[in-house]
């Protein structure tokens, strides 16, 4: 098999981000915010693809200069190199297209991406798709098993498992270039080494700037809630009783006007209740059934 680039894409989260009442921010703790369960997994998967491919392992994160703690355990963890980009991610397109534009920047693109399913910021799922969409590569996304496959007349193909609906699941042959994501919990990350976390820790993390993408800004006008339109309905005329006899529709046709019955015996009496239930499309047994 012929080396590839490999990129773990991972996503800074802090899972017990506050924000303050009074400006808005929201900080986050050095030590709190890193890397979720399935971004864990991503790199692991990453790491064991380029050993595989016989390629090298990128890690690669949007986001502000704390996510280089995040960086660092990636190398330490056997990451070969690792970016920091320093752009937007306002929401899953955006940072898509800040990825596309830290790794144009960077250099050659990467053959595969992993990314994690979702993130732990109430994030949808949809970056590896948008990411795979920009790259012009094939996407499997949820997937529980992601291996090195073997060479094939179009090139080197990745095995992957996917999980589907009713407990079954389906087995992909995803051709190179390929952005996947996995769920966490599919294979356990490996532990740093103490030479290699110190190494980790005096390393250089590149970082490259991206702006934000044209068309992007979005208008916003005044905030209001959603009030739906009010029907315009003609206001009833009359005194009390016409408006709601006209509001309830009690002398709208068809109508059955009222009427007293004086029947002599229980008889005649069960014989006009089944009549008038009859009359009123209910079937009724007839008497003496």
């Amino acid at each position: 098999m012929s080396a590839v680039l490999v990129a773990a894409a991972l996503r800074w989260t802090d899972p017990r981000a506050s924000a303050d009442p009074l400006t808005g921010q929201a900080p986050s703790a050095p030590y709190a915010a890193g890397a979720s369960p399935a971004d864990r997994c991503a790199l692991e998967h990453a790491l064991r693809l380029a050993e595989r491919l016989g390629g090298r392992c990128l890690a690669v994160t949007v986001g502000p200069a704390g996510a280089e703690e995040m960086l660092r355990e990636a190398l330490a963890a056997g990451a070969d190199e690792v970016l920091r980009v320093d752009g937007p991610d306002d929401d899953e397109a955006a940072t898509a297209h800040s990825l596309l534009a830290g790794l144009t920047a960077r250099g050659p693109l990467p053959r595969v991406v992993v990314c994690g399913d979702r993130s732990l910021d109430r994030g949808t799922g949809a970056t590896p798709a948008l990411l795979a969409g920009l790259l012009g590569a094939a996407q499997a996304l949820g997937l529980t098993e992601l291996a090195a496959g073997a060479d094939t007349a179009a090139g080197v193909a990745l095995r992957a498992v996917r999980r589907l609906d009713g407990g079954r699941a389906e087995e992909l042959a995803v051709p190179l270039p390929a952005v996947c994501s996995v769920e966490p919990g599919t294979v356990r990350p490996r532990r740093a080494a103490l030479a290699a976390t110190l190494a980790a820790r005096r390393a250089d993390i590149a970082v490259v700037r991206v702006g934000a993408r044209e068309g992007a800004g979005v208008r916003a006008g005044r905030m209001r809630p959603y009030r739906p339109r009010p029907r315009a309905l003609p206001a009833p005329e009359g005194g009390t009783r016409q408006r709601l006899l006209a509001l309830t529709g009690a002398l709208a046709p068809p109508r059955t006007p009222p009427r007293v019955v004086t029947p002599g015996s229980a008889e005649e009496a069960a014989e006009l209740l089944l009549a008038e239930l009859r009359e009123h499309g209910v079937d009724a047994p007839a008497r003496g059934a």
